[in-house]
């Protein structure tokens, strides 16, 4: 079984979430369930189907969230060499074609997000910066078409 790199933040913000699902939204369903039930006929009661699918949907996520903090492989990037890219690097880069320059933290799979500035190492573009300098092109196969940047600067 591989583990799964993630950021400290990452990993705060995965038992965060687990906390919320244990501690607020199980018992929050599990009144619903027990409101809906009073109401008589189950059979069609909306309300109860309803609050049964949100329990499963919460318990396979609570499954999910333990399956990925117990496989969590907290990587320091406090002290994230600024010569090379690696996981957990903060990087400016160029679009060469449109000269627009955006800023992107290389993070585990399960903490991107885009509009954070956070892209997975696996992502073509994450994958294609790794190893790279300040000075380096990249080059991406993007839905668009081919992108290509320019590291401008390790931040």
């Amino acid at each position: 079984m591989d583990k799964i790199p993630i950021t400290k933040g990452g990993y705060d913000a995965l038992k965060k979430e687990l906390e919320h699902l244990r501690t607020v939204a199980r018992p929050e369903n599990i009144k619903a369930i027990e409101e809906a039930r009073a109401h008589g006929d189950l059979s069609e009661n909306a309300e109860y189907h309803a609050a049964k699918d949100r329990q499963g949907f919460i318990e396979g996520k609570i499954g999910e969230l333990n399956y990925k903090i117990a496989n969590a492989d907290i990587i320091d990037t406090s002290n994230v060499s600024k010569e090379k890219v690696y996981f957990g690097s903060r990087i400016l880069l160029e679009n060469l074609d449109t000269e627009e320059e955006i800023e992107y933290q290389l993070v585990g799979p399960d903490e991107s997000n885009i509009e954070d500035g956070k892209i997975s190492v696996t992502s073509p573009l994450g994958q294609a910066a790794l190893g790279k300098v300040p000075g380096d092109e990249v080059a991406v196969q993007a839905p668009g078409g081919k992108r290509i940047y320019e590291i401008i600067e390790i931040l």
